[in-house]
């Protein structure tokens, strides 16, 4: 089984406003609300594609509710651990001539709430896949998601994190089998303001996984992607062609098709290239991407 963990997960309202223009009314030409979060994210797409996924995280309030009912109807398992105090968060993501994100805090999650997830936690079996998404609240502690890898090293689970600095760096030492930073994140790491191509990034990507990780794949949106792979290989592609609708989950969505591809065929780049188009269909689309839209895309490329 495959589970996926937002801590912060959120009410995604996603809005089309022609020509923003900061100061003034702006009306918007499209709107939707859909549950947002990395975690989430992955979850959905995996759904899409055939693979079943159980949700983990937080809800709180009217909003968490709406995550809980959004996700249900979907049909994608979940068991979220309401809070009694506090609202789930509501994310604007504005689409104008340019892309602009306003992102909500989230509840409080308290000592009790966490003794909850810990002991899901503890319902894991060995051969699951946790996925370790998105950022935390300031409630929790920076090393949440190396506290979670510490607390499970004696199971054999498969744990992908995709994070973001310290969260990031953090569990590099306790070998997780993905990582998927950005070519942006991947810089920030090393203080490189701009790679000099595909051969610079896996080149940093090797680097971390010397620091522990097992797989390393390097998100870069135009310019395509990189894997250094645990067998030694190394893989990289241009981005498929087409036209970027919204950016919005194509990062998750990339986690999302890299485990699907390497739960059908064991293999490094069946994974590599499955990932890629996962990611590209999402962006290019209004929502996450489908089976059909993922196959168009890998298609074009394998």
């Amino acid at each position: 089984m495959i589970y996926t963990v937002t801590f912060n997960p959120s009410l995604d309202y996603i809005i089309s406003v022609p020509n923003f223009v900061p100061g003034r009314v702006n009306r918007t030409s499209q709107e939707m609300i859909v549950p947002g979060g990395k975690g989430i994210n992955v979850s959905i797409v995996l759904h899409n594609l055939g693979i079943n996924s159980t949700a983990l995280g937080f809800i709180a309030g009217f909003t968490g509710e709406e995550i809980r009912r959004q996700l249900q109807e979907l049909q994608i398992s979940e068991r979220f651990i309401p809070i009694k105090d506090g609202l789930s968060r509501i994310n604007i993501k504005l689409h104008s001539k340019e892309e602009s994100e306003i992102n909500g805090m989230g509840p409080a999650i308290h000592d009790t709430d966490l003794s909850n997830f810990y002991a899901q936690l503890d319902q894991l079996q060995d051969g699951d896949v946790l996925v370790l998404a998105g950022s935390i609240p300031g409630s929790l502690p920076s090393t949440i998601y190396q506290d979670i890898m510490k607390y499970l090293q004696n199971k054999k689970i498969m744990i992908v994190v995709d994070a973001t600095n310290d969260l990031l760096c953090n569990v590099l030492e306790l070998h997780p089998f993905l990582i998927k930073p950005n070519h942006f994140e991947l810089g920030e790491i090393f203080g490189v303001n701009q790679f000099q191509g595909k051969a610079e990034v896996a080149h940093y990507a090797k680097k971390l996984q010397e620091r522990g990780a097992k797989n390393v794949l390097v998100s870069m949106a135009g310019d395509g992607a990189v894997l250094v792979a645990e067998d030694g290989s190394i893989y990289e592609s241009p981005a498929p062609q087409g036209a970027v609708i919204n950016s919005v989950g194509a990062g998750d969505s990339m986690v999302a098709g890299f485990l699907y591809g390497f739960s059908k065929s064991q293999n490094y780049k069946e994974a590599f290239y499955m990932g890629i188009s996962c990611g590209s269909a999402s962006a290019f689309s209004e929502n996450l991407a489908t089976k059909e839209e993922v196959y168009n895309i890998y298609q074009s490329i394998c």
